[in-house]
């Protein structure tokens, strides 16, 4: 559970270098909560009578959990850049590579595979290694 919050107390640093546990931990939880509040929302849908969703509109609870998935993904939208942007750093590359996700079709894959490879070992330009066993500075 540590790491997988562990971006939003570090939420707008895109300084240092992250570990591979961090980040697919990280990606694990937002999946994991955007699944259920999906699962809440779809609850809600009028599946006895679909004709009624076009007439009365969507159930109040319905935008809620709309509006809290809304919430949710603007709330986690800098900590994931943030830790895409270290485990980039992690790699000995800049962080500005994370805009090869805008690049279409190949750019999300190029991103992924980057992120499944692991990091460079000992100190670099950006910090020191996250799995040297000292991890004080990284949960400080």
């Amino acid at each position: 559970m540590e790491f997988m919050l562990m971006p939003y107390r570090r939420y707008a640093d895109f300084s240092g270098r992250s570990r591979r546990k961090e980040y697919w931990m990280f990606a694990l939880f937002q999946a994991l909560v955007a699944v259920v509040i999906m699962v809440l929302m779809a609850t809600q849908f009028p599946w006895s009578n679909p004709d009624s969703f076009g007439i009365d509109g969507p159930s109040p609870l319905m935008i809620l959990f709309g509006g809290l998935l809304v919430v949710f993904w603007l709330g986690s939208l800098v900590p994931n850049i943030a830790v895409t942007v270290r485990r980039f750093h992690d790699q000995d590359k800049s962080g500005w590579m994370y805009l090869l996700n805008f690049v279409p079709y190949v750019g999300g894959l190029v991103v992924f595979v980057f992120m499944c490879l692991s990091g460079t070992r000992g100190p670099n330009q950006y910090g020191d290694d996250p799995l040297d066993g000292n991890m004080a500075d990284v949960f400080a």
